[in-house]
This record gives structure tokens, C-alpha cells and sequence, in this order.
């Protein structure tokens, strides 16, 4: 399988300087794929069928957190982290089903960004209608069938384990041309979707596949969020995204580690700048940006950079954590890709977080999905949500804890 990869520089947005950020995606992968378990809770689900049985109604969906409570004011609040998966296939280099293991290991929920093109085979790929784009096109593969349904099952058993299925849409489109996403109309984005919709709800019949299980939920109603292409074209988005009763994009580039707002009626959650050893400014809050800085774009850079790489993203993904969960305990967002770049050292880098974080001494952590966080920012007070935003990036939270 061929590998894909973007380049595209990004500023920290209105007020801060600009530093050195990219957004990427791609997907590549040889070895033999982990099997995919019957997770807790799929057992005995009564499922109804939706269109062609593609998705199933199987009931309220497992494994999710209590009803939100409500802080008082002044209360200290908890510290949130969100653990995204952009594309979020499986092409048999075992990461999905590796990550949802590490989750299910520490109590963790997570967002996995479906691309509607991974359930859609390449031998019918002119049922894409790329806006500004030739028919069928995309600058990321399609996959085999093998993969498709390895991806099909990861995504069944994610959701029946409490995580998180939104969008990163279809073609990756995210070059300089009139082809991008940058350029699209909120009318195009509306068709991008609806597409994605489509593929992911009539996978059985494009693919002609009769030995799966349908995906157990209303792919209608679960989603309500997404991540663009390379983090590009939100500002178009959004409009169609309020139309179709969407809660929140994870599109911004150049956050900060503040409390989040809304932006054009939904919760705006930014990539953000966190430490990052050399640089001043920091680096957004994704593999690829580290990958970026490390090796300038390259994928397979010369092992022997890759334990001391390895060692500065997991320093860089905890000392944003820390710095976070130690001053104004804004939510804490970390955007991925199933990808074995540069020897994998950001999936180690990943999981060492995750560790970290779960397992230290961290009082009142919780690693949730951005649907989630949306219930828990929802039910709260919004004067107090209002004094947590006046907390800058480091900023110490003084209420009682």
C-alpha cells in the first residue's frame, strides 16, 4: 500500500506567535492484523436493522460515564484528556486493535475520526463525487477488502466498548489547489458528508460482504463531530455542521491549553500548543507535528534518532498534561494516526502517556471522547465555565480544590 503524507504550515492563532505546525494523514501497514475479540457487553445485544443492515439500532450504547455532575462555583474542576484517531483503519499493523486494548486496560473512552472511504472497495470508488475533484479521486488509498473489514470490526467493537465514532470525511483533500478542502462551500461540505454517511451505512452493499455483523449503532445519530483534512476548511464547515445538529469540530490548529468556547454554536476543540524540547512556541498536540519537527516530513528518518525522538514526544505529550492538570485544568486534546512512523515511536509515545497518566498518582484524571466532554461542558453552569476561560495557558486555578 502506498503511503500519503501533507505538509502544510500553521500559525497558534490570534494573539500568539507563530510557530512551526503541520496536519497530516496516512495509512500503510504489512503485518498480520490482532484479532478482534467480543468486547464487554455485545454479547446478547438485540440489534434492529437499519437500510440495508449495514448499522443496527442495538440500544443505548455501553460503557459511558455517569450523568455529568455539576461543579459549584469555585470548585476545582477535573482534568479532562481526549485521545483522537484520525482515518482510523485498520491495515494490519495491529494499532486499532492495540489502542483499543490499552483503553479497555485503563478505563479510557477515546474519539476515532472514521474516513467514510476506508468501507468503501476501490472497484467501486466512482460512487465518490469528490467536490472539485475528478470522480473517484482521493490522496488517500482505498483499501483492500481484507482491510475493510478488518476496519469494520475494530470500528463495531470501539463503539460497543464506549468510544467514540465521528468523521475525518473521505479524500483527504488538502493540497493548494482548488481541489482542497480549504476552498469548499458549507453546500460542499454538506455533499462531503452526506457521502461519508453514505458509505459507512451501505458498506454491505458496496462491499457485498455477508460474514460481518452490522455496526451496532444509528451512524445518524452518533455523529456529531468530526476533523478536517490537515485541519483545513472549518470556517466553511461549520455553518453545514450547525445545520446537522453537530455538538462540536476538532479542526482548529494553533490552540491553546484553555478552556474551550464555542464557535458558530459548537464546541471548538483545537489541537493546542504544548511544550516541546527546542522549541520556544511549542508544537501542536499531534504525532505528525512531532514526526514534522523531528525528521522535516520524513517517515523512515535514520534509526538511530528514534530512541531520543521516541523520549521527546512522550516528555512533550506529559509535560502538556501536567502543565494542564497543575494550573487551569483545561481539557487536554492529543490527535493521532494508526501509522508506524519512523519506527513507531509516536504510538510508543502514546502509549507511555497513556500510562503515565492513568497510572500515576493523578487525582481526578479522566481520559474521555470528545462526545463526552460535550455532555460533561453542557451541564455545567455557564458562569462558571465563564471564570475557568479567564485562566491563560499555566495560569494557577485557585478555587477550592
Amino acid at each position: 500500500m502506498r503511503e500519503f503524507s501533507r505538509r502544510r504550515i500553521f500559525g497558534l492563532g490570534a494573539g500568539a506567535a507563530a510557530a512551526l505546525s503541520v496536519a497530516g494523514c496516512s495509512l500503510s501497514g504489512s503485518s498480520a492484523s490482532d484479532k478482534v475479540g467480543t468486547s464487554p457487553g455485545q454479547a446478547g445485544r438485540a440489534a434492529k436493522p437499519i437500510g440495508d443492515g449495514s448499522t443496527a439500532y442495538t440500544g443505548k450504547q455501553p460503557h459511558q460515564p455517569p450523568r455529568p455532575e455539576k461543579l459549584e462555583p469555585g470548585q476545582k474542576p477535573p482534568q479532562f484528556v481526549v485521545f483522537s484517531w484520525d482515518g482510523a483503519g485498520e491495515v494490519g499493523n495491529g494499532l486499532f486493535p492495540r489502542f483499543r486494548k490499552l483503553a479497555e486496560d485503563h478505563h479510557a473512552s477515546m474519539t476515532f475520526f472514521l474516513s467514510g472511504l476506508y468501507l468503501l472497495p476501490e472497484s467501486k470508488k466512482r460512487l465518490y463525487r469528490p467536490p472539485n475533484n475528478l470522480v473517484g479521486a482521493s490522496d488517500i488509498p482505498y483499501l483492500s477488502d481484507d482491510h475493510i473489514k478488518e476496519t469494520l470490526k475494530n470500528v463495531r467493537a470501539a463503539w460497543l466498548e464506549g468510544h467514540e465514532i465521528g468523521t475525518h470525511f473521505n479524500g483527504h483533500f488538502c493540497g493548494t489547489g482548488s481541489g482542497s478542502v480549504a476552498h469548499w462551500t458549507p453546500a460542499q461540505w454538506d455533499s462531503e458528508i452526506e457521502q461519508a454517511m453514505s458509505f459507512v451505512t451501505k458498506w454491505r452493499t458496496n462491499t457485498g460482504f455477508t460474514d460481518l455483523e452490522p455496526l451496532p449503532f444509528d451512524y445518524r445519530k452518533e455523529l456529531v463531530g468530526g476533523r478536517t483534512p490537515c485541519l483545513l476548511g472549518q470556517e466553511n464547515l461549520l455553518p453545514t455542521a450547525r445545520k446537522r445538529g453537530w455538538r462540536y469540530d476538532a479542526s482548529s490548529p494553533g490552540g491553546l491549553q484553555v478552556w474551550p468556547t464555542k464557535k458558530q454554536g459548537l464546541w471548538d476543540f483545537p489541537l493546542q500548543s504544548i511544550p516541546f524540547a527546542g522549541l520556544p512556541l511549542g508544537v501542536l498536540s499531534m504525532d505528525y507535528n512531532m514526526l514534522y519537527n523531528q525528521s522535516k516530513n520524513s517517515t523512515k528518518a535514520p534509526p538511530a534518532n528514534y530512541p531520543g525522538w521516541r523520549k521527546q514526544a512522550t516528555d512533550a505529550y506529559i509535560a502538556g498534561f501536567r502543565r494542564a492538570y497543575e494550573t487551569n485544568r483545561a481539557p487536554l486534546f492529543i490527535g493521532n494516526h494508526f501509522e508506524q512512523w519512523n519506527g513507531g515511536i509516536y504510538m510508543d509515545a502514546v502509549e507511555e502517556t497513556i500510562k503515565h497518566i492513568a497510572g500515576g498518582t493523578y487525582k481526578d484524571v479522566r481520559l474521555v471522547s470528545f462526545r463526552q466532554l460535550c455532555d460533561w461542558l453542557d451541564a455545567q453552569d455557564p458562569k462558571v465555565l465563564a471564570d475557568l476561560r479567564r485562566l491563560g495557558v499555566g495560569q494557577q486555578f485557585t478555587g477550592r480544590g
